[in-house]
């Protein structure tokens, strides 16, 4: 019956815990029991109290080979099964084999003393197992005290493995988020770069239409002198008044021309302020770089620091280890001799065992604190920087929506010059057509001043001259203000471009300290491996020398136990000689001749 119900248990799923106290299960329940711990992968808990399984070793052995297959079981109670010290040592292989396996009751067996071992050695390969009872097995109190000390340890190593799985975890979240974050910065730059160009571009487009308006108007303005120039031809009497205009022009050129300048020295000083600032951003990057560089240099010494202090802690495990195998080598010598010196030496040696685990454990302490101070540290230094880029982009933008005040400030001037110019030749046309209007009624007067006034003609043409040589000066000097209005977009350009290197260089550098940072604590995680190495393979060393000692100690009382039975043998010989000397002498001939007498 019970082979089938486990034989059914094989392919279940949904059975987590199954009790089968008192139930007399043999070898065919044995095997059947291996069998299911093979090929079931839902039972969590398995009780076997009371079934003497301990006694039909073939079928015990079956049972050990499926636990050592298994890897879902967590609790095994195998309580009053008479298992003796064989029993225990192919548990114990199983236990070596096996990674899931957490708590284990052996209560009320007959393990003893080579069974207690064989489960100690196993604990050694086995991380796992945290509860082992060993109560009523005939164990000596050595090896309890081992056991309990593995599976203290064990559990240490649990708490601490979760402890890293959770750190690990929450600082992958973190560099995923922050990577997120400064790609999505990254992002956010190079549209509002990719904006500023459009924009630029817009405003050159605009700049070169409006200096074609200007050209055009221009040209018709000599268009302009030219005509003038015939009706001065035409008109010999407006010659006073012409003169006079010619002058009211070179007065309005003047004006035009201080204003361009003063424009000109605004542009310049303007630029000028602009490179100062640039010049003084670039000083202030490369102050901060210098301390970041500082920065990295002392976490570094810091770094050099702590695996110094690791290797003197080897050293000095190193030299407590060499101190036990002398130790060791000493008490086997003098074992024979004195048993009290030996149990003196086990006391001293413990107490310091015991001093140098809570100087051990208060470095680690310290480590971690330190640990933990300088990943703060690390993370404020970030925010810092991810501050000052904030600034910086903020002063970019404060200096872009200056220059876009300024270009509007420009245009706006443009135009108000445009609508002036508009408004004087419209003005001047009126004038010229009234003129017209009284020469036409002075060609009669005029006739007779003809002859006077063909000098003054004359005066007049080269006056014209003048004013178109005038006019391609101011032609060539808007030339060159175009000429310079590109040169400041180009220096703009550049400076765009230097920001934005100076950025790139900027997340690279940030970059570089991350990944400082992730090799930083990729080193302490690796310190903390090695102490953890060393303190596991410490207490593996003090427990195979308290097993020594055990031993021993062992030897010595079975060497007691015989020189106790030898001397109740020789006690017994003597014993046994008395009586036959004495039956001898009374069964000798002297005895019966005495009564005769």
């Amino acid at each position: 019956g019970v082979k089938l119900l486990l034989n059914g248990l094989c392919s279940n799923t949904t059975v987590k815990s199954l009790d089968l106290k008192g139930n007399n299960l043999r070898i065919i329940g044995a095997e059947a029991l291996g069998k299911l711990l093979r090929q079931n992968q839902s039972i969590r808990s398995l009780i076997l109290e009371w079934n003497s399984l301990g006694v039909w070793e073939e079928g015990f052995s079956f049972f050990c080979q499926g636990l050592a297959a298994n890897s879902f079981l967590q609790r095994l109670d195998l309580r009053n099964n008479q298992i003796n010290h064989q029993g225990a040592g192919e548990l114990a292989v199983a236990l070596k084999q096996n990674a899931s396996l957490q708590e284990m009751d052996l209560r009320w067996n007959n393990i003893g003393l080579l069974g207690g071992r064989a489960l100690l050695n196993c604990l050694h390969s086995n991380k796992t197992l945290r509860k082992l009872e060993l109560a009523g097995n005939n164990v000596p109190s050595d090896i309890l005290k081992a056991v309990e000390q593995a599976l203290d340890h064990n559990q240490d190593r649990q708490t601490i493995l979760s402890e890293t799985h959770s750190r690990t975890r929450v600082l992958s979240k973190e560099v995923l988020s922050l990577k997120n974050e400064k790609a999505k910065q990254f992002l956010d730059l190079m549209d509002t770069i990719d904006k500023q160009r459009e924009e630029i571009a817009r405003s050159s487009r605009m700049s070169t239409a409006r200096v074609r308006q200007l050209q055009e108007a221009l040209d018709e303005q000599h268009s302009i002198m030219n005509s003038l120039k015939a009706k001065l031809q035409m008109t010999e009497a407006a010659l006073a008044l012409s003169e006079q205009k010619v002058h009211n022009l070179g007065e309005l050129l003047s004006a035009m021309k201080q204003e361009q300048t003063s424009v000109a020295e605004r542009h310049l000083k303007e630029l000028q302020q602009q490179k100062q600032e640039g010049v003084d951003r670039e000083g202030k990057l490369f102050r901060e770089l210098s301390a970041v560089s500082e920065k990295n240099l002392l976490l570094r010494n810091q770094v050099d620091e702590l695996e110094k202090k690791c290797k003197v802690q080897q050293d000095q495990l190193f030299q407590v280890k060499q101190d036990l195998t002398n130790t060791t080598a000493e008490l086997k010598l003098r074992a024979v001799q004195a048993e009290e010196r030996i149990e003196v030496e086990k006391r001293k040696f413990k107490q310091s065992l015991e001093d140098m685990e809570c100087l051990r454990l208060k470095e680690v302490d310290r480590m971690t604190q330190h640990v933990e101070a300088s990943e703060r540290s690390l993370q404020e230094r970030i925010q810092r920087l991810e501050a000052m880029r904030i600034a910086l982009e903020e002063e970019l933008s404060k200096v872009r929506a200056a220059a876009l005040t300024e270009r509007g400030q420009a245009e706006e001037e443009l135009i108000k010059v445009r609508n002036q110019a508009r408004l004087e030749e419209q003005q001047r046309l009126e004038h010229l057509q009234e003129k017209l209007r009284l020469m036409t009624e002075s060609r009669d007067e005029a006739q007779n001043c003809y002859l006077r006034q063909k000098q003054v003609v004359s005066e007049v043409q080269a006056k014209a001259n003048q004013l178109s040589l005038h006019a391609d000066g101011l032609r060539r000097q808007i030339e060159e203000l175009q000429q310079d209005l590109n040169i400041k977009e180009q220096e703009k350009v550049t400076e765009v471009n230097k920001v934005k290197v100076e950025l790139q260089e900027q997340i690279g550098h940030l970059q570089a300290e991350r990944t400082a940072q992730e090799g930083l604590r990729e080193k302490i995680a690796a310190l903390e491996r090695q102490l953890k190495a060393l303190s596991s393979n410490h207490r593996e060393a003090l427990l195979d020398k308290e097993g020594e000692i055990s031993m021993l100690l062992e030897r010595l009382r079975m060497k007691e136990a015989e020189i106790s039975r030898i001397r109740e043998e020789e006690a017994q010989r003597a014993s046994f000689l008395q009586n036959a000397i004495m039956a001898y002498v009374q069964g000798s001939p002297l005895g019966p001749h005495n009564p005769r007498k």
